[in-house]
């Protein structure tokens, strides 16, 4: 019998002004809505399944907060205003704001939402008062339902009239379905930390928790600690040395944790999986008996490396078995994730039938348990799933839910699995190590947190205010505030951002905040506030999704090659980097795509892809490359090899059976050499005639076995509109 131990993390960083007392963000609220208290909810339908949740506490108390009602955010304080009561700038913050969702799974579903987005246009950044100019008070009222709307749990839509009700509706939405709607939101909100109670009064799930407000224990306890990994990495200009703080982030856990749920948790899982022999004793001291981190980890403390084969790791009995971790006099059982199977959760299934990939998946512990018992003469293996459990479910079909139902109907049922929480994993026997390799889940090292130019400059910011909040000169309740906001500021999401690994359209709000925290300290305290906190930490970012837009009609000839320096000269250009989005990766490398340049003749839009190799050499190797378009939404045209011939392929989604269907053969041509072009018929894109769109908005997709494996642009779309008749006229040079 295989153990599969399963643990969702449930985290938001803490997102309140204690200043202005403003929520600056909306998430905590709106994941409440949907995950937080759908994934628990679900589990009531398999009784069967017993997994693990670690639920961080500066998630916790901001739960508590806006379920009684006593805290808000623009967001909401905007959607809850009468819609004939907006300002310009209410409604401008709307339009800006108010879409922030997957779009295919979120949007596009229903719609009146995606009507609203089409009215938006792509242009509202560039021209946000055009944008707001084609919004009524209707429309923006209906925005203001929509923006919640698309948010509500599955599980609890399917069972709440009113919710169901407002769906069919649609449109033109009432100040009174707005309240009804804010009925369900707090009903809701109120339902999520007592499902979780309830779940773990039954015996099926483990609580677990993480330090207060997810800061890297490691980092707290000694910055140098880095060093371990980049010994020649530049430090921040101060030291910051406070293992007290990374022990009362685990005892202030303990306590809210105690408080909400009536126990003392037993098991933590360190932000972001960090560990380290100094953090070791202070886990321990705050009474925790099990702790997890990543399957990196291990392989660097055993001094080994894992290596998989067909996705099999080839070590399994060094993976699946928990382990005792002793520092001093201090022991912690720990538990290592397996990567590569958490990761095809979080970043492989979202696009895979739900079936089909709860098949793939059980068949992958199957196949591991089997290896185990191969290697150790009949042993059982322990196999723990850890990931982040909120994020991943938007770009998934229903919020993640069929694939769940699939997922845990399957390890319900099979003769070879059995789910269990992680303190019964941790209970197994373990192999004792003196120490333990420090590192996070990513690459084990500590790099995404203090490797950074903007990094290492907000740690240097936090230290000089901690030390400033350690004097405080007058008020005991102005000093014990200024205390908790360096405590919020040791929280890992702000380093997240920092730096070019991550990013995201809220970049700029996380800065914003981190330095508000610190900023807010010395105002506190009554001290002057350094001028450096007033300026963005932020020195690099995303690139733009088109660094250049075309200047010139294109003729190239499709070969495959760069036949003449000339006749790319005028396209668009998109340099491609390495970048990653809100979730990382454990397994990231280099683009394949390099560069992407588009432009167009009269008749024709034209692409070309250059790589890190020969493009026909990685269509050789079963890489597939495909323009996904926005605008014409619903459409691709990709480009792969078959039986050694190279074919490229338009494909439309279809709407009412959702799956995508290949067109007959049409005028679109394609060359692959050194580089793949691709000619693609304008009328096959936009139609034909005086109402044919002229813009267009596509990302390239790479493919490798049917799984999407890059995205370029990693945030945006590529848009651009078709040449009109003055195109060469704005763009003649002499």
């Amino acid at each position: 019998m295989t153990r599969v131990a399963l643990l969702w993390h449930m985290h938001q960083p803490y997102y309140e002004d204690l200043v202005t007392r403003e929520h600056i963000l909306p998430w905590v609220r709106l994941h409440g809505l949907k995950d937080y208290f759908g994934m628990v909810a679900l589990l009531r339908e398999f009784p069967g399944i017993r997994l693990t949740f670690n639920l961080v506490p500066s998630l916790l108390v901001q739960l508590e907060a806006f379920a009684a009602n006593r805290a808000s955010d623009r967001y909401l304080d905007v959607g809850m205003k009468p819609a004939i009561e907006l300002t310009a700038d209410d409604a401008g913050f709307m339009v800006q704001n108010f879409f922030h969702a997957q779009r295919q799974r979120m949007i596009e579903p229903y719609p009146r939402y995606r009507e609203l987005l089409a009215r938006r246009g792509s242009s509202a950044l560039a021209d946000l008062s055009a944008a707001v100019r084609r919004f009524s008070v209707d429309d923006l009222r209906d925005l203001q339902v929509w923006q919640k709307l698309a948010w509500l749990d599955p599980i609890y839509l399917e069972g709440d009239g009113r919710a169901r009700a407002l769906v069919a509706k649609d449109r033109g939405f009432t100040e009174e379905d707005k309240a009804v709607l804010r009925a369900i939101e707090l009903e809701l909100l109120n339902a999520v930390i007592p499902a979780y109670r309830d779940a773990a009064a039954r015996g099926q799930v483990e609580l677990s928790t993480s330090p207060f407000y997810h800061p890297i224990l490691p980092l707290l306890c000694d910055t140098e600690i880095y060093t371990r990994t980049h010994p020649d990495a530049r430090s921040p200009r101060h030291h910051f040395v406070h293992p007290e703080d990374a022990r009362e982030q685990l005892d202030r856990a303990v306590a809210c944790h105690e408080r909400l749920f009536g126990d003392r948790p037993v098991g933590l899982w360190p932000s972001e999986g960090s560990v380290s022999d100094a953090m070791v004793p202070s886990a321990a001291a705050a009474g925790f008996k099990w702790m997890a981190t990543d399957e990196l980890i291990l392989a660097r403390t055993l001094g080994i490396n894992f290596h998989r084969d067909t996705g099999q790791v080839d070590q399994p009995e060094r993976l699946y078995r928990p382990y005792e971790i002793r520092v001093g006099g201090s022991t912690v059982s720990c538990l290592f994730r397996d990567h590569s199977l958490s990761d095809l959760i979080g970043f492989t299934y979202a696009g895979w039938n739900a079936d089909a990939a709860a098949d793939h998946f059980t068949a992958q512990l199957i196949a591991a348990g089997r290896r185990y018992g191969e290697r150790t003469g009949g042993g059982e293996a322990t196999i723990p799933i850890i990931l982040d459990g909120e994020n991943a479910w938007e770009h998934f079909e229903g919020g993640g839910r069929p694939f769940l139902r699939a997922l845990y109907s399957r390890l319900s049922s099979h003769s070879e699995l059995r789910t269990i929480t992680m303190q019964e994993a941790a209970r197994q026997p373990a192999s004792t190590l003196d120490g333990i390799f420090p590192g996070s889940w990513i690459d084990a090292n500590f790099y995404i947190w203090i490797g950074h130019r903007d990094d290492q400059l907000a740690w240097s910011q936090l230290a000089e205010a901690r030390q400033a909040a350690a004097m405080p000169n007058g008020d005991p309740a102005a000093a014990a505030r200024a205390r908790e906001e360096v405590l919020i500021a040791e929280g890992s999401d702000w380093f997240w951002w920092y730096g070019d690994d991550h990013s995201s359209e809220h970049d700029l709000e996380f800065d914003d905040l981190f330095r508000r925290h610190l900023r807010n300290v010395y105002r506190l305290l009554g001290k002057p506030i350094p001028d450096e906190l007033f300026v963005s930490n932020i020195s690099a970012g995303a690139p733009p999704p088109a660094e250049r837009q075309p200047a010139g009609l294109l003729a190239p000839v499709l070969d495959g090659e760069e036949t003449t320096y000339f006749e790319w000269v005028g396209a668009g250009l998109l340099e491609v980097h390495q970048t990653a989005g809100a979730m990382h990766q454990a397994e990231h490398r280099a683009p394949l795509v390099t560069l992407l340049q588009f432009g167009f003749d009269r008749d024709r839009l034209y692409v070309r892809l250059d790589g890190e190799r020969p493009l026909l050499d990685l269509l050789g190797e079963g890489f597939e490359f495909s323009l996904k378009f926005l605008n014409p939404n619903g459409v691709r045209y990709s480009v792969r090899q078959d039986l050694g011939r190279l074919t490229g392929r338009f494909w439309d989604w279809h709407e009412t059976e959702p799956h995508w269907v290949v067109r007959a053969p049409g005028r679109a041509a394609t060359a692959a050499g050194t580089i793949l072009e691709m000619a693609l018929p304008l009328t096959d894109l936009l139609g034909t005639g005086p109402t044919a769109q002229r813009e267009l908005a596509f990302f390239l997709a790479v493919y490798q076995d049917d799984v999407e494996i890059e995205r370029h642009p990693a945030h945006r779309p590529i848009e651009t509109a078709v040449p009109d008749d003055r195109f060469e006229a704005r763009h003649w040079t002499a």
